[in-house]
């Protein structure tokens, strides 16, 4: 009889080890996929940067062009020059106000935080705890 109680508790360890093998395996995948959505949120944020960035140079842009345009019509009352460099600029800073709503939108922190690995691990969790309570261990 001493002999099956040993084979048990052999499997017990083994079975125990196997566990906690794969909770390692598990957490570990966890953790690489929480780095991948942050450099993924880290990547999303540095476009949304650069946008900002490039809205800036053509808002600069198109106000001079407006101011330009303010001169050229004060100095002349005429038509000619002066709408055609008021045209220009307004569409400069339409594109500049387009990319800066863009950027901003980018800039989100949704995609920062790692919602899925997060949930994985909350969920997997969960299974360990279901799992555990079905076999009767009380503590981990």
């Amino acid at each position: 009889m001493a002999g099956g109680t040993e084979r048990a508790t052999e499997g017990t360890a083994s079975l125990l080890s196997e566990v906690a093998s794969g909770l390692g395996r598990l957490v570990k995948g966890e953790l690489m996929l929480a780095k991948a959505e942050a450099v993924e949120g880290a990547k999303a944020a540095v476009g949304g940067l650069i946008k900002i960035a490039v809205a800036a140079i053509l808002a600069l842009v198109g106000l001079n062009v407006l101011a330009g345009a303010a001169v050229a019509a004060l100095a002349e009352a005429g038509l000619g020059p002066a709408w055609s460099a008021v045209i220009v600029g307004l569409v400069l800073v339409g594109v500049a106000v387009g990319l800066a709503l863009a950027g901003k939108a980018a800039l989100r922190p949704q995609g920062l935080w790692p919602d899925r690995a997060v949930r994985g691990l909350r969920r997997d969790a969960e299974a360990v705890r279901g799992a555990m309570s079905e076999k009767g261990v009380r503590h981990v």
